[in-house]
């Protein structure tokens, strides 16, 4: 009886796969730690090396037992979501040693502007400034208390938190118009924007005020029927208010 006899390239396959599995498994025994899988997908004895780590954190509710007044401030103020450690820096040392040990008190310009710098991914409303032309020089607790960041004064110019919006228009062909055009302003907004928000445009009549055939404005200005154009859909689904482009 005549065996059938392989190849020799594949026995050579063969010989390289059996090869790499055997090293494969060598390996994964050597660096594989022991305790890998003891509870899942995880090495088990991480969890020791993590207690012995030591605590540099203490925790808002550390600050708040002693520094009650503080917080009460601080609650009611738009910082009352940031953690006092973010500013301050790890505090553990400073709570053991029962206030001898002194935390960090961020003095220096450039601190607040890691948040408060302009940027434009931050989200619409957020209060931003252009450091290098927002009163240059002076230091930001100067005016602005951090525990209470309320501005000394009502801002007046919407570009003091609508940054992006207002670079964005001022390059446009709205660049003009005062945002009280199309947004109708309460007063109590200018003090407390997030739970007095501004109106925005509802209907085509706010855009046909300009842009309609029988507007009265200036003859420069793009006209249409407000009535017909587009049909169904309303002016700012296809036009960005803020930068609206011009068809000619």
């Amino acid at each position: 009886m005549k065996f059938f006899k392989l190849p020799q390239q594949l026995v050579s396959l063969f010989i390289l796969f059996f090869i790499i599995i055997v090293v494969f498994i060598i390996a994964r025994r050597i660096f594989v730690p022991a305790t890998f899988g003891v509870y899942g997908h995880y090495r088990a004895s991480a969890i020791d090396t993590v207690k012995e780590q030591k605590i540099n954190y203490a925790g808002a509710k550390a600050c708040y037992e002693c520094h009650d007044d503080i917080f009460e401030t601080k609650s009611k103020s738009y910082h009352k979501d940031v953690s006092c450690e973010v500013c301050h820096g790890p505090s553990a040392k400073h709570v053991e040693s029962g206030g001898d040990f002194a935390p960090e008190i961020p003095r220096q310009r450039d601190f607040c502007p890691v948040c408060h710098g302009y940027n434009p991914s931050r989200p619409t409303g957020f209060p931003q400034v252009i450091v290098a032309q927002h009163n240059p020089g002076k230091a930001c607790i100067s005016c602005h208390k951090p525990h209470d960041p309320t501005p000394p004064h009502t801002p007046e110019s919407c570009s003091a938190c609508h940054r992006e919006i207002f670079s964005r228009k001022m390059v446009s062909h709205h660049y003009s118009l005062a945002c009280t055009t199309c947004h109708t302003v309460p007063d109590e907004h200018l003090a407390n924007p997030r739970l007095n928000q501004v109106g925005k445009p509802a209907a085509k009549e706010v855009c046909g005020q300009c842009h309609d055939k029988a507007a009265e404005s200036d003859k420069e200005i793009p006209r249409v029927d407000i009535q017909t154009h587009g049909g169904r859909y309303l002016c700012w689904d296809c036009h960005y208010p803020h930068d609206p482009e011009v068809k000619t």
